[in-house]
């Protein structure tokens, strides 16, 4: 199935369903749905991390330290949790995402979205999707922070790691 043919619930300021439409069209419209971010940790603690590929329909080729993606219509943020991290790690059997935190992402010009955080344990051998993850590795926080201003990252996984940076710190 083409990714902007996905049907999205539609989510208002209070993340209650007002509607549903494809992704495309929510894309395009500025519609506010959910979407999950899943920071996958190896077995040593090191970050997952990943470059996307040039034909993502948000943020194309840009880094990003979770897995992650848009909530179908109907799903729950916990079912849509596991099932984008085990498809964008490329691994099956996978221990359920720990829920952290649900923010409202808004940057302001139009991308708005209801975004649940998680983390997540894979010990297992990863196989991200190609058509997904151009690049990746396993990174240590301090090799994540040296990259924070080198690379170019997706503003929302940006705006969750702060949030998240926050949120460990008790704050």
């Amino acid at each position: 199935m083409n990714p902007a043919d996905e049907i999205l619930d539609i989510v208002d300021e209070h993340d209650r369903v007002v509607a549903r439409c494809p992704r495309g069209e929510a894309y395009a419209r500025g519609l506010r749905h959910r979407c999950v971010f899943i920071q996958a940790r190896d077995a040593a603690g090191r970050l997952f991390v990943h470059r996307r590929t040039a034909t993502k329909l948000v943020f194309p080729s840009l880094y990003d330290m979770f897995v992650g993606g848009v909530v179908g219509a109907g799903e729950s943020y916990d079912a849509a949790a596991l099932r984008e991290a085990e498809e964008e790690l490329g691994v099956s059997g996978l221990p359920r995402p720990a829920h952290l935190f649900t923010f409202l992402y808004d940057d302001g010009a139009g991308k708005s979205w209801w975004s649940a955080v998680y983390e997540a344990r894979c010990e297992l051998p990863v196989r991200p999707q190609a058509e997904e993850v151009q690049w990746h590795a396993f990174l240590t926080e301090e090799e994540v922070g040296r990259r924070l201003t080198e690379w170019e990252w997706v503003p929302d996984g940006l705006a969750a790691y702060e949030r998240l940076t926050a949120f460990r710190a008790g704050r």
